[in-house]
């Protein structure tokens, strides 16, 4: 037991710690070396990356997000499987990778959608599961334009496929967890759409291409 906890911990930490991180602030400071706070809107969101980077700036983005997100995953992975358990630790290092993106101990517990690490956790326990949240994502994005009801919609699945999918017991519970986890978050964002104050993502199209030709 005392081996297991002595896996599990630095698993949860790690995960923790680069789920709480922004992948906008860590692009930004390191990849394109500009603070993206002083551009656009002067918010975190993708849209306003896209907006001043363009679309190269968010495939981009959303490369480091992807890489921050498997890293801690993979370690899990190889910590867990040391006693035979590769799946759950994948699992469960999703988990905490979730919580992280979700509730950052960088930014006060505020954190933001956490569709990317929801969607990589399902791939790494399931394929068919990943593709299936990949589609629905975009989909409800493509109807509705609020990234909330992505958020939203990708959990219900995941808590309606955990025990489709799955086999183990313990991959399930933390599926289930991490669906959830980002369920509970985003409800609020109900009540918003309701009212129409939600804000919709912008995909409009602006020519900021240029700035790749400038050295960050």
């Amino acid at each position: 037991m005392i081996v297991y906890w002595l896996l599990l911990l630095p698993t949860a930490l790690i995960a923790y710690l680069l789920g709480s991180m922004s992948t906008l602030v860590l692009s930004s400071n390191f990849i394109f070396r500009y603070n993206l706070r002083r551009l656009g809107r002067g918010n975190d969101w993708l849209t306003n990356f896209r907006r001043v980077y363009g679309l190269k700036g968010a495939l981009v983005l959303l490369l480091v997000e992807v890489i921050k997100d498997v890293i801690p995953i993979i370690i899990g992975g190889v910590l867990l499987g040391i006693k035979g358990h590769a799946a759950v630790g994948r699992t469960f290092a999703g988990f905490c990778v979730v919580m992280g993106r979700l509730w950052p101990v960088y930014y006060r517990l505020h954190g933001s959608h956490a569709i990317m690490p929801l969607i990589v956790s399902a791939l790494f326990a399931d394929k068919s599961l990943g593709i299936v949240l990949v589609i629905v994502v975009v989909a409800v994005l493509a109807v509705t334009k609020y990234i909330s009801l992505s958020a939203i919609a990708s959990a219900l699945v995941v808590l309606a496929a955990s025990f489709l999918i799955l086999e183990d017991r313990l991959c399930i519970l933390l599926l289930l967890f991490t669906g959830l986890a980002v369920l509970v978050r985003h409800l609020p964002a109900l009540k918003k759409i309701s009212e129409g104050t939600e804000t919709k993502i912008d995909l409009r199209k602006i020519d900021l291409t240029y700035k790749f030709e400038n050295k960050f």
